[in-house]
C-alpha cells in the first residue's frame, strides 16, 4: 500500500520545494520520472528541475489554511491523483527563548507543525480515494530529539511532529504510510547563515561523526526510498539521516581535561 503503479505516473507535491533540502527532494522524485510540484509563497529564482524534467511551481501560503486546501484541490483537478506528499516547508531564526515575543514564536509553531497538519489532511481527502492509496513524508530534525537552544519553538514543532506521524500512521492504515526524515545538518546555499563561512561550516562537519554536512541529494534519495515499493512495510518510523548524529560534548571535554593532567 501508499503508491501508485509506476513510477512515472506518481504525483509528489514537495512543499517548500523551491530550494534547499526541499529543491534536492523535488530534483530526487523528477530522477524517477514522477510529475512534482512544488509549492511556496514564492516562485524559484531557476525552475527546479533535473535531465528528466522540471517541477511545476505553484504558489500557497501554507499557513493559510483556505488557501492550502485550495492547493490541493487543484492538484486533484489536474492530475486526477496525489501518491506522494513531503511535507518540506519550515525552519526557524536564531532566537534565545525569553528573548523573542511570544507571537512569533507562535508563528514558528505553526509553520513547522500545524501548516503540515493542515496539508497532511488536505493530501488525506485525496489519498483515500485511491485504491493504491499514498504515502506522507515529514521533514523532522534532531532538534526535535534533542534540547534545542536558540530555536526552541523549532525544536518543540518537529517533536510533535514526529509524533503526529506516527497517530497519522496508525489511523490512515494500510492504505497510506506516514513517515519522518530526521535530518541533521545539511550543506544548502544559506548553509553560511547558520555555520558561518567555509572554515566554519568545516569546524561544524568536525562534530558530525561521518565528518561532513548532508547534501540535499542525500535527503531526496532517502525520501524517494520512503516512498518507494521497497519501503512498503515501513510506515510510523522514523529515519534518521543525520551522519550519525552529533559527538557527545563530554568526550571532548574529558579529552582536553586528560591533556591538562
Amino acid at each position: 500500500m501508499g503508491g501508485a503503479e509506476g513510477e512515472s505516473d506518481r504525483v509528489v507535491v514537495v512543499t517548500g520545494g523551491t530550494r534547499g533540502v526541499g529543491a534536492g527532494i523535488a530534483r530526487a522524485f523528477l530522477d524517477t520520472g514522477a510529475r512534482v510540484v512544488v509549492c511556496a509563497r514564492r516562485p524559484p529564482e531557476r525552475p527546479v528541475a533535473t535531465d528528466r524534467g522540471s517541477a511545476r511551481f505553484l504558489p500557497v501560503d501554507l499557513r493559510d489554511a483556505d488557501g492550502v486546501r485550495a492547493f490541493f484541490t487543484r492538484v486533484d483537478e489536474t492530475y486526477g491523483r496525489l501518491d506522494v506528499l513531503v511535507n518540506n516547508a519550515g525552519g526557524s531564526p536564531f532566537q534565545p527563548l525569553g528573548e523573542g515575543a511570544d507571537e512569533r514564536h507562535a508563528r514558528i509553531l505553526g509553520l513547522n507543525l500545524l501548516a503540515p497538519l493542515t496539508a497532511s489532511l488536505a493530501a488525506y481527502r485525496v489519498m483515500r480515494r485511491q485504491p493504491e492509496g499514498g504515502c506522507v513524508l515529514m521533514t523532522g530534525s534532531v532538534s526535535g530529539t534533542r534540547p534545542s537552544p536558540g530555536t526552541a519553538a523549532y525544536g518543540a514543532a518537529k517533536a510533535g511532529l514526529e509524533n503526529l506521524a506516527r497517530t497519522m500512521a496508525v489511523e490512515w492504515a494500510p492504505a497510506i504510510r506516514v513517515n519522518t526524515l530526521v535530518l541533521g545538518m545539511v550543506r544548502t546555499a544559506s548553509a553560511h547563515l547558520h555555520y558561518g563561512d567555509e572554515d566554519g561550516v568545516a569546524a561544524v562537519a568536525r562534530t558530525v561523526p561521518a565528518g561532513r554536512l548532508a547534501e540535499p541529494a542525500e535527503i531526496g534519495a532517502a525520501a524517494v526510498f520512503l516512498a518507494s515499493p521497497d519501503a512498503a512495510y515501513i510506515t510510523g518510523a522514523s529515519l534518521l539521516v543525520h551522519g550519525g548524529g552529533e559527538r557527545p560534548a563530554f568526550l571532548d571535554a574529558a579529552a582536553a581535561h586528560h591533556k591538562e593532567r
